[in-house]
C-alpha cells in the first residue's frame, strides 16, 4: 500500500477535479473511521494532492479558469434599479401644495383656534374679520405675495362661510340655546379652512 501514489490511495485519476478528490477523501475517511492509521494515510494523500496541485498552478502547469482569476472583471454590473416612485401627487398639484415645518402648522393653528373660541363670546362677523387678517398674514409671511394671499384667503372665506352656513343650518334645531349658532359654525368651519390654506398651500 505504501507504493501507491496519493491518487491511487484515494481511488481517483490525476485528471480528477477538486470536487471529485474531496468527495473520494470524505467517502474513504467515513469507510475507515475505525482504522486510525488508514485515515491518516488518506488525509496524507489528500494533502499531498492539494500541495501538488498548488505547486503546479503556481508554475503555470494548471490553467486557472478566467472566471476564478478575474472574477471582478466578469462581475455583472448591478441592474439599474430605481425604486418605484412614492410620489402620490401629480407635478402640477405639487406647485400649490406645501410641506411646512411643525411650527408653521402649530402657530397658525393656535391663532385660528383662539379666534374660534372668541366666536362663542363676541360676534362671529368680528372674529371672521380677525380670521381673514390672520390668513393674510400667515400666507404673506410664507410666500411674500400679497395678491396671492388675498385670492387664497377670499376663496377660503367664501367656501368656508357657505359650507359652514349649510352645516350650521342642519344642526341649528338641536342647539337653539346657543345664540348665533349658525353663524358661529360658519366661522369655525371658515377658520379650519383658512388654517389649512395658510399652512398647506403656497
Amino acid at each position: 500500500m505504501s507504493d501507491k501514489s496519493p491518487y491511487e490511495r484515494l481511488g481517483v485519476s490525476e485528471e480528477a477535479s477538486f470536487d471529485e478528490i474531496q468527495e473520494a477523501r470524505n467517502r474513504l475517511v467515513e469507510e475507515h473511521s475505525e482504522d486510525r492509521k488508514e485515515v491518516e494515510a488518506i488525509e496524507s494523500s489528500y494533502d499531498a494532492i492539494l500541495m501538488e496541485r498548488l505547486r503546479m498552478r503556481q508554475e503555470g502547469k494548471i490553467k486557472v479558469p478566467d472566471r476564478i482569476r478575474f472574477a471582478e472583471r466578469r462581475a455583472e454590473p448591478p441592474p439599474d434599479y430605481s425604486p418605484p416612485s412614492t410620489q402620490q401627487t401629480p407635478d402640477w398639484l405639487q406647485q400649490f401644495v406645501d410641506t411646512p415645518e411643525r411650527k408653521d402648522i402649530l402657530l397658525p393653528a393656535g391663532f385660528f383656534a383662539g379666534a374660534g373660541v372668541l366666536s362663542f363670546f363676541i360676534s362671529p362677523a368680528v372674529t371672521l374679520a380677525l380670521g381673514v387678517g390672520l390668513s393674510l398674514y400667515f400666507i404673506t409671511r410664507k410666500e411674500r405675495k400679497l395678491g396671492r394671499a388675498f385670492l387664497l384667503t377670499l376663496a377660503g372665506l367664501i367656501v368656508g362661510v357657505v359650507l359652514g352656513l349649510q352645516i350650521g343650518g342642519l344642526l341649528a334645531a338641536q342647539f337653539t340655546q346657543i345664540p348665533n349658532f349658525t353663524e358661529t359654525v360658519a366661522a369655525l368651519v371658515t377658520f379650519v379652512l383658512l388654517w389649512l390654506i395658510s399652512s398647506f398651500l403656497r
